[in-house]
């Protein structure tokens, strides 16, 4: 197993804004090599419990850092994408707080054979979890030169995606990082600026090898549904495309109405579930950037859970419901209990 030196970004923000408490159980969707996790784990004990997740078999096999909490931490290798499904699975339902931190591991990125990294030798694999089908390769040397550049302007967001894309097709098969790095780095004219050419092209082809951003929403709305009452949910991401998804999803769930601007009378009938927790968005400051450089590009943002009365309404009797808040409840009792039907009749 390789050695871990991956240090986590934003480790005390994270539990400030978790509002870590003895006692608490928390989940951590993205666990990687378990820097966030022990943090987490250390500020909840005593009595603080952990459900880790990850898509990434190796990051589950690592877990040198959480040894210590053995017995207050359960560790599950799947994708966040089924956060409900592996909660209900193991009654781990309500929490006080879950985290995403949405960046790649040093696990993945050292790791040459995962193919992740454009400085390194390695196959064009990129995905998470070996189980999954397709891979980079899969999609540099099948893809029509107008969906590849598609998919490389929409996901990495890059000015010369047709160029790029062009120069590809050109050049197939292409079967290594290096081998299609030198290609973009050739189609984009060399390198200028701070980062490498190819940088935004492999983030484009990891993020469609692994359904990031569709996971990322699916997993938001899911996240949301298992909060107790005042559950605070975390999100770090790297770049702007997952950055819009949360700061979009907690400013919908934070408002009463979604309805455009133009319509007189509310038609929609949403209610807010979340409370924006820090309006701005946090980043690291120099001193961290400047010993995980990793981190310049990290993005904080978190929300509270708030009681939603549409989640009681006519369900249950208003009076059991608000003796339990007058008692210091956390549990929604009735959306735990939607959700248990949805998964055992499903």
């Amino acid at each position: 197993m390789p050695t871990v030196s991956h240090i986590p970004v934003l480790v005390q923000e994270t539990i400030e804004a978790l509002a870590v408490q003895p006692g608490g159980r928390y989940i951590d969707c993205t666990v990687g090599t378990g820097g966030h996790a022990a943090a987490i784990l250390a500020h909840s004990s005593p009595g603080g419990q952990l459900l880790g997740i990850d898509a990434d078999p190796e990051a589950i096999a690592a877990q040198a850092r959480l040894e210590p909490y053995s017995g207050s931490c359960l560790l599950v290798n799947d994708n966040f994408v089924n956060l409900e499904a592996i909660c209900l699975k193991f009654d781990f339902f309500p929490v006080h707080g879950i985290l995403f931190d949405l960046g790649l591991s040093s696990l993945q990125l050292d790791s040459s054979e995962r193919g992740f990294s454009f400085q390194q030798e390695g196959p064009l694999d990129m995905r998470f979890n070996p189980s999954q089908k397709i891979t980079a390769a899969d999609i540099i040397n099948t893809y029509p030169e107008s969906e590849l550049a598609q998919l490389i302007w929409s996901y990495g967001e890059e000015t010369y995606s047709r160029r790029i894309a062009h120069y590809i097709v050109k050049e197939r098969p292409i079967k290594t990082t290096l081998r299609l790095a030198q290609i973009i780095e050739r189609a984009a004219g060399g390198k200028r600026g701070k980062i490498h050419p190819a940088t935004k092209t492999f983030q484009a082809l990891r993020i469609a090898v692994n359904q990031e951003l569709d996971n990322l929403k699916s997993a938001l709305k899911q996240a949301s549904n298992i909060l107790g009452f005042r559950g605070r949910l975390v999100v770090i991401s790297y770049h702007s495309l997952e950055d819009r998804i949360v700061k979009q999803f907690m400013q919908t769930e934070s408002r009463d109405c979604i309805c455009p601007p133009e319509t007189p009378v509310c038609v929609c009938e949403h209610t807010a579930s979340l409370k924006l927790v820090n309006k701005k968005v946090v980043i690291p400051s120099a001193e961290e950037i400047q010993v995980n450089p990793r981190s310049r590009s990290a993005k904080l943002r978190a929300a509270e859970r708030i009681i939603n009365n549409n989640e009681y309404y006519k369900t249950i009797e208003e009076s059991d419901f608000f003796a339990e808040l007058k008692s210091g409840g956390w549990r929604r009792p009735v959306l735990l209990e939607r959700l248990k039907i949805a998964y055992s009749t499903a």
